[in-house]
């Protein structure tokens, strides 16, 4: 059954490949109509061999939806949401349903065009991250008569349904351990705010819970980027150089907390007695440090799989909750005092 030409392939060469009609072959590829088990086994063998795909366009003329996924997350550099995308691809293997990536970079006008794009192929469902979006994008997520999820926040209100972690609770539950820890000349190292809604209001839950607790914020340093064991060493150092007498560091993920917990050691520091560090994402790669981060677990497989679930749901005619908030737990690690 080898072929020498470029042509697509049609119905019609599986047809021929097979002994069957067209019509016949149709049925089987469909998953239609009464077939016999020798019949549609003698036609998909002959479509593999052939390496036939069906054209999905055609029959989405008719149903008006294709069997994908559109999932648009802003970045696949940073370690969070390939945990993201696992837990999705875990539930919808098991469906006739496929996950397309775009990726926005944090940019609004970036996230309005793949999402144009996205829907225009007419999926199944959207799975979008974070609650902050250009009136654009939420007019065309509103329009789009599909089950949408947001992901990864709860501080807001959805479109349609979301899932995810309240990050304001995140960073002020975080700040009162800090504060627990008999702590009070507290630095903030994280990413650029404006870009990363989510470290935005964790910053401001972490502000929050000090400032319930009567202590300002000592320093703090923001960067643009993506996150790296470099950019934490980098900024840490400059940080103790400006404020020395600083006994806790609190950067906006592990990442950049790994290079500062590293620059730290080598400098001799005593953690978590002269100062202390914390995270946050619970990133597993970085268990193999020489001492355990202290972090909070963002439950980024667990949002990845309830909101497939609500889009499977969904796509069947199910009833199913639309506002999942997940509670994630503070990890004291080695390099946080407990009280």
């Amino acid at each position: 059954m080898s072929r020498t030409d470029h042509r697509p392939l049609t119905l019609r060469d599986v047809s021929e490949a097979s002994g069957v009609s067209e019509m016949t072959v149709s049925r089987v590829l469909r998953n239609r109509g009464d077939v016999s088990d020798a019949t549609r086994d003698r036609v998909l063998r002959a479509a593999k061999a052939l390496g036939y795909v069906p054209n999905k366009i055609a029959g989405a003329l008719a149903s008006q939806r294709v069997n994908l996924v559109a999932v648009i997350i802003p970045s696949l550099s940073n370690m969070v949401f390939p945990e993201v995308m696992t837990g999705i691809s875990r539930v919808l293997e098991d469906t006739d349903l496929q996950p397309v990536v775009g990726v926005t970079d944090y940019l609004p006008e970036k996230e309005e065009k793949v999402l144009y794009e996205m829907l225009s192929w007419r999926p199944s469902g959207v799975i979008i991250a974070g609650l902050e979006h250009s009136d654009a994008s939420r007019a065309m997520l509103r329009a789009s008569g599909i089950p949408v999820v947001e992901i990864m926040d709860t501080d807001g209100t959805p479109v349609d349904a979301m899932v995810g972690i309240s990050h304001r609770r995140a960073g002020r539950e975080m700040g009162e351990a800090i504060l627990a820890g008999g702590y009070r000349r507290i630095g903030f190292l994280g990413t650029q705010m404006p870009l990363d809604h989510r470290a935005r209001k964790r910053f401001e839950g972490f502000t929050q819970a000090l400032a319930k607790g009567g202590v300002e914020m000592a320093d703090h340093e923001f960067y643009s980027g993506g996150s790296a064991l470099a950019k934490g060493r980098e900024m840490t150092q400059a940080m103790m150089a400006r404020s020395p007498d600083l006994d806790f560091l609190y950067f906006s993920n592990d990442m950049i907390g790994a290079g500062g917990l590293l620059w730290l050691l080598e400098q001799g520091y005593d953690i978590p007695n002269r100062i202390g560090l914390a995270g946050f994402n619970g990133v597993e790669l970085l268990q193999g440090l020489p001492r355990r981060l202290a972090t909070m677990d963002a439950c980024r497989a667990e949002i990845g799989r309830r909101a497939a679930e609500i889009i499977v749901a969904r796509t069947r005619g199910e009833m199913v909750e639309t506002s999942v908030v997940l509670k994630p737990q503070i990890s004291h690690g080695d390099t946080l005092r407990q009280p």
